[in-house]
């Protein structure tokens, strides 16, 4: 991998995926972000839909649990942090919060609410994945320099390892997709593709640290 010579100094990572420890974190695959009418839509989220698709059904079939993270706001705050920052969305119990249809999220899987950019900030995601035995991640969704990059951060703070396929993910622009996955290959954890993903729950294959220009 080409890294800075700050970045340099880390240590050469893989992983090997248990899927009795491991869960998928799907974030924020929402209509508001995805679809026409949504209030901040991402162009071109078509294009994550087979990759997520491919490891959401390997995750499945091997029995690692799929967790789906919905963006969610309640109305009539006197000061959300998010709505600050952004364009007021994903207000609580509409059409903008659900899941895409793509995807198929099931109903018997586990939802979990979030009302700021990390899956884990003040949710009970951390202790849902100890119930679950879990300490292996894969992350992916929308958007990566956002939400994704921040729960990959929490999770890595407490002490998951954590796996981001890259075509299962999308950014605000090229730059941040790839400046982001840097920062995550070289400092939270690991980035592959979603077929070495799939690979590595149902075969057991080594997962290796995708080269990402510093």
């Amino acid at each position: 991998m080409s890294v800075d010579v700050f970045s340099a100094h880390n240590n050469p990572e893989q992983a090997r995926l248990d899927p009795a420890c491991t869960a998928v974190i799907v974030v924020d695959m929402i209509n508001e972000f995805c679809k026409p009418g949504g209030r901040m839509v991402l162009p071109g989220y078509e294009v994550l839909v087979g990759p997520q698709l491919q490891v959401i059904e390997a995750a499945r079939k091997v029995g690692a649990p799929v967790i789906w993270v919905h963006d969610s706001h309640r109305r009539n705050m006197r000061r959300d942090r998010e709505y600050l920052k952004r364009t007021p969305h994903g207000v609580e119990g509409t059409w903008a919060t659900e899941i895409i249809e793509d995807l198929g999220a099931r109903e018997d899987e586990i939802h979990v609410i979030k009302h700021r950019y990390s899956s884990f900030f003040q949710t009970d995601l951390d202790l849902v994945l100890k119930d679950m035995l879990v300490d292996q991640l894969v992350v992916f969704g929308v958007v990566t320099n956002i939400c994704v990059r921040s729960t990959v951060h929490d999770a890595f703070f407490n002490g998951y390892e954590v796996v981001v396929p890259r075509d299962c993910c999308a950014a605000t622009g090229p730059r941040e997709q790839e400046s982001t996955l840097y920062d995550i290959a070289t400092h939270f954890g690991v980035v592959s593709d979603a077929a070495s993903v799939v690979a590595a729950l149902t075969s057991g294959q080594v997962i290796d640290n995708q080269q990402i220009a510093a």
